[in-house]
């Protein structure tokens, strides 16, 4: 199966902060993949903003560099010049007054304008001021802002109230790459087109879910950012958040932005306020490659958490009584993020205990190898009996579409791509990031009171011991981290 390609319409794209790592990794990419694709056309605009001084010739250089080492497979010289001819350079001051005249010449009447904020959210207030104040945007125009979307609900608030200043709900687009995933997506469609799964996916028929985020590195070069966020900054209040949404949410009218966002909401606002048995904390210990948690963020005194296991549970008539486990960190076993549904056993077995069907699961990975994959029971082939044998029914998209993994759209390709058409479905509505920090910031407070630290871990294993016992108690298991 080939996949339709759909052309954008005319646009002039800003990337404020196009010299950072953002934008060499994912953004300047990702448009080339795009472009490649036929899905940017040759009137299209990218032009890089950032306080570098430099002219639209090393800008290119760069963006070439780049693109040669993100996306090597997609490199094809005569497609890279011509999209290289897209791209322009003004050098900006974003708290000062440089560039912003020549940045309004720059921009075309009469196509949509975007307008990419890759930069610290402590300029987000800056650059929105400097935009509206010389004109440069207009009432169809759009902003794409990164996480971390605030620390706090009050940080939160206070981020809203100042974009609001200058751009309404409509033009401004949170951007969590985890929503652009191509088997995120395929949740929807999955739950949602087909009947097969809507009338078991309830507390009646469902266990538990368990949805994981694993990864094999440390914080890395990142380490005093991430010990003044932690896992449940860094990845639960919004990555996890969106994906938990995503599982538990009711059908909406129709699949229109605000109405799947509403759904979303009030899933946020039933979740129950967590007891204090049910989350645990974690940090890495120093093993074979490389230092341990408290050594990479150099602080010896640290209670931040690199490792969080939560078990959430909703308070509405579809999921009462069916919980929810949450879990990420840094140096697991494998590289792995995966959501499990695993279904109720049946209620009464026709077969010898030993031989007693295991529960359904449906597997949903978004990393690495997207697919998805369903077990069910089945005979055991040949003689000697029904002896039963648990089997997936497995759907890689690589292999049921004929797309290889370096052929699929990254996920910053198709919410940028969405951002130009001007659909906000897979972006975060302000009043989902408010309700998603109300229900955190009494986590965080809890900790921050406690005397207690995180528990120690492994490098290289499933997390704490305590994680493990967080599901033992409840009879159950997690799924085993695996890539």
């Amino acid at each position: 199966m080939v996949s339709r390609i759909i052309p954008v319409e005319d646009f002039d794209l800003v990337i404020f902060g196009a010299t950072g790592d953002l934008a060499r990794r994912k953004i300047l990419p990702g448009l080339y993949r795009r472009f490649v694709a036929g899905q940017i056309q040759d009137s299209a605009r990218i032009i890089g903003a950032a306080r570098t001084d430099q002219n639209d010739a090393a800008f290119r250089e760069e963006a070439s560099a780049a693109i040669r080492e993100f996306a090597p497979s997609a490199v094809d010289e005569a497609a890279l010049a011509s999209f290289l001819k897209l791209l322009s350079y003004v050098t900006i001051d974003a708290r000062g007054t440089a560039g912003w005249d020549r940045l309004k010449s720059e921009m075309r009447p009469g196509v949509t304008a975007a307008f990419y904020f890759s930069v610290a959210p402590a300029l987000f207030g800056d650059i929105a001021e400097r935009l509206a104040s010389n004109g440069i945007t207009h009432d169809d125009s759009r902003i794409v802002v990164e996480k971390p979307f605030g620390r706090d609900l009050a940080s939160a608030k206070a981020l809203n109230k100042m974009l609001a200043r200058y751009f309404h709900e409509g033009q401004i687009y949170r951007i969590d790459h985890y929503l652009g995933k191509e088997t995120v997506q395929n949740l929807m469609a999955v739950r949602f087109a087909n009947i097969l799964f809507e009338p078991l996916w309830n507390a009646q028929y469902v266990d538990h879910v368990q949805i994981t985020v694993a990864e094999t590195v440390g914080v890395g070069g990142r380490g005093e950012y991430y010990d003044h966020s932690g896992a449940i900054r860094d990845m639960v209040q919004n990555h996890m958040m969106q994906l938990l949404c995503l599982i538990a949410m009711e059908p909406p009218y129709h699949f229109d932005p605000d109405a799947v966002r509403d759904e979303k909401l009030k899933v946020i606002r039933a979740l129950d306020p967590l007891k204090p048995g049910d989350i645990v904390r974690g940090q890495y210990l120093a093993g074979p490659d490389g230092p341990g948690y408290l050594d990479d963020v150099e602080n010896a005194e640290s209670r931040t958490e690199s490792f969080v296991a939560l078990k959430l549970t909703i308070a509405n008539w579809r999921w009462t009584g069916t919980p929810f486990y949450l879990r990420t960190g840094k140096r697991l076993r494998a590289r792995t993020s995966e959501i499990v549904v695993t279904f109720k056993e049946p209620p009464h077995s026709i077969f010898d205990e030993a031989e007693a069907p295991k529960a359904n699961q449906l597997v949903i990975k978004l990393q690495p190898n997207e697919g998805m994959h369903l077990t069910v029971m089945i005979k055991e082939p040949g003689p000697g009996g029904m002896r039963l044998v648990q089997v997936p029914l497995d759907m890689s998209f690589a292999d049921a579409l004929g797309q290889e993994g370096s052929d699929m759209p990254d996920a910053y390709e198709r919410l940028i791509m969405d951002v130009i058409r001007g659909n906000q479905t897979l972006f975060m509505r302000g009043d989902e990031v408010e309700a998603a920090w109300a229900w955190t910031d009494p986590i965080i407070s809890d900790w921050e009171a406690a005397p207690t630290r995180p528990e120690p871990y492994d490098a290289g294993s499933s997390g704490p011991e305590e994680a493990l016992r967080l599901l033992h108690r409840d009879d159950r298991r997690w799924r085993e981290i695996r890539a």
